[in-house]
């Protein structure tokens, strides 16, 4: 919790200095923008606090695998709040990397029950705060750094008291290497980068749709998945749990090329004319 409130006062900072010095722009404060941002800042912190929280109780590789479960429930809140509708084929694609998630799950030696509810609470809550921030970054409401800038104002202040009543805060300030500067160094980095990370997940999903950047995510972290069995340490082989992986990696590929070959796709007049007539509606 400590590192995430690093994070947000990163974010803070680096978009409040950015705005001083017109590099970006985002609204001022005013008494609508709660109303226009919610329920993303509490979605954004339980997302924080649960993916922080399941990283420690699971294997690296299982945390990325049982970590696809996000994808479905992405698919699902889009249809559901956005209205959007997806070909069969790219629903294939997911079910595909949820299928290789059961398998190499359903044969987990180090099985964690504890770590497995964190990681799945983490998945609804990956799921809706892609969902919404999709909707709320459209520049007519706040705007890309204007949702990343009002979530991380919002829920320092909260992260800070629930950091305090858990003793995470008392902990985390008594760590006996914060005089290492090469620790410090390494803090004030994991703050930078979990404010390039957040602000490079909100790009992607201003540009493709929440379901592909839970995609993307996914394929990205398959290959910790295959570092860790080399090197992690923690990893149990076993057969069926490897075929899963596999398949978990299969099913993200093929998505891949599919929302690829469809945005490559020119647009037939008959596209054009149905564009036309939705318009005018």
């Amino acid at each position: 919790m400590f590192l995430g409130i690093g994070q947000m006062a990163a974010t803070i900072l680096i978009l409040y200095v950015s705005k001083l010095n017109k590099i970006v722009h985002f609204p001022d404060f005013d008494k609508s923008i709660p109303v226009k941002l919610f329920p993303l800042p509490l979605i954004y912190v339980g997302n924080n606090l649960s993916g922080l929280s399941s990283t420690s109780k699971l294997s690296l590789p299982m945390f990325t695998v049982l970590r696809k479960f996000a994808i479905p429930l992405t698919l699902l809140l889009e249809i559901i709040i956005l209205g959007k509708r997806y070909p069969l084929n790219i629903i294939v694609s997911v079910f595909a990397i949820i299928l290789g998630a059961f398998i190499a799950a359903g044969s987990d030696l180090s099985f964690n029950l504890e770590g497995y509810m964190f990681v799945l609470l983490n998945d609804i809550f990956t799921a809706a705060n892609g969902v919404y921030t999709k909707q709320k970054i459209d520049p007519k409401e706040l705007g890309k750094y204007g949702v990343l800038f009002y979530n991380a104002c919002f829920m320092v202040i909260p992260t800070v008291i629930i950091s305090f009543s858990t003793g995470d805060f008392q902990q985390a300030t008594h760590f006996q290497h914060w005089t290492n500067v090469l620790f410090v160094f390494q803090f004030i980095l994991s703050c930078l980068l979990g404010f390039l990370l957040m602000y490079s997940t909100v790009l992607c999903s201003h540009y493709n749709s929440a379901l592909t950047t839970t995609v993307v995510g996914a394929i990205k972290n398959i290959s910790v998945a295959y570092i860790g069995m080399l090197i992690g340490g923690d990893y149990i082989f076993s057969m069926l749990n490897f075929v899963g992986l596999n398949i978990c990696m299969a099913g993200g590929l093929s998505y891949s090329f599919l929302t690829l070959r469809g945005n490559s796709k020119p647009a037939q007049p008959g596209d054009e004319e149905n564009a036309l007539t939705v318009s005018k509606t």
